[in-house]
This record gives structure tokens, C-alpha cells and sequence, in this order.
């Protein structure tokens, strides 16, 4: 599983890059650079957690709800950033979207990706550190 979750942080990056091309034409630019460099960040946060993986001490099915979250998060992170750009969103991110608001479908649509990508960071850091608990190893 390390190799695949270091892939994915390379196709992560590979596609926040290219969604950088287009940050002038989204309905918020800065929201638009916000994704491009979660994005970046995403992908190297996973080819972080793919260099440890060997230091997880976790049964096969905690490994795989790992490997899950972790892509989730930063997959759902990237996607939030970016769908609010398109979308021309601001109410959960105020300060990158200068004041922008979108309708109110879309506005909540892009709510619930964040507070998703909340509830699985968490979950991500949680069963991370429950995996690197033994510090004899």
C-alpha cells in the first residue's frame, strides 16, 4: 500500500498543477491558487505518509481504512478548494474568497465537502497516531 499512496500523492500533484493553468479563468482566482497549493500539499503529505507506512502498527483492515482516509482527505480537500473556485463560493472560506458568495445550492454543496474533509482529516491523524502508539519499536 506504501507504493500506491506515494503514486497518488504524484498524480495529486500532477493534477493541482494542472488546475493551476486555469486559475485566472475561475470565478475566484485566489480560491483557484488555494487549491492548486493544497493540492501540491496534499500530494506531498501523501507521499509522507507512504514513506512511514512501514512504522504503522496496525492490523490489514486498519491499514486499509488508513490508506482510505488519507486519500480521501486529501483528495476531498483538493476537490472542496477547487469546486468553490468554479463555483464562485466564499461563506467557509472568507478570507481566500474576498468576500465572494455563491448560490445557496452551491454554497452548500461546498460546506459539506469541508466539513467532510474535516471529519476525515481527523480520522486520518487519529488512526495515524493510534498506528505509531508503540515507541519501543
Amino acid at each position: 500500500m506504501a507504493h500506491a499512496i506515494v503514486r497518488q500523492g504524484f498524480l495529486l500533484i500532477t493534477l493541482a498543477l494542472i488546475a493551476g493553468l486555469f486559475i485566472p479563468a475561475m470565478a475566484v482566482p485566489r480560491l483557484g491558487l488555494s487549491a492548486h497549493t493544497v493540492g501540491v500539499m496534499g500530494g506531498m503529505l501523501l507521499i509522507a505518509v507512504g514513506a512511514v507506512w512501514s512504522h504503522f502498527e496496525l492490523s490489514e483492515t486498519q491499514r486499509r481504512w488508513l490508506h482510505t482516509l488519507w486519500l480521501s482527505s486529501s483528495y476531498l480537500n483538493w476537490l472542496a478548494c477547487l469546486a468553490a473556485a468554479l463555483l464562485g463560493t466564499g461563506r467557509t472560506t472568507p478570507l481566500a474568497s474576498a468576500g465572494a458568495v455563491g448560490g445557496a445550492l452551491e454554497e452548500a454543496l461546498v460546506a459539506i465537502l469541508f466539513a467532510t474533509v474535516a471529519l476525515v482529516s481527523f480520522s486520518a491523524c487519529g488512526l495515524s497516531l493510534w498506528g505509531l502508539r508503540n515507541p519501543g519499536r
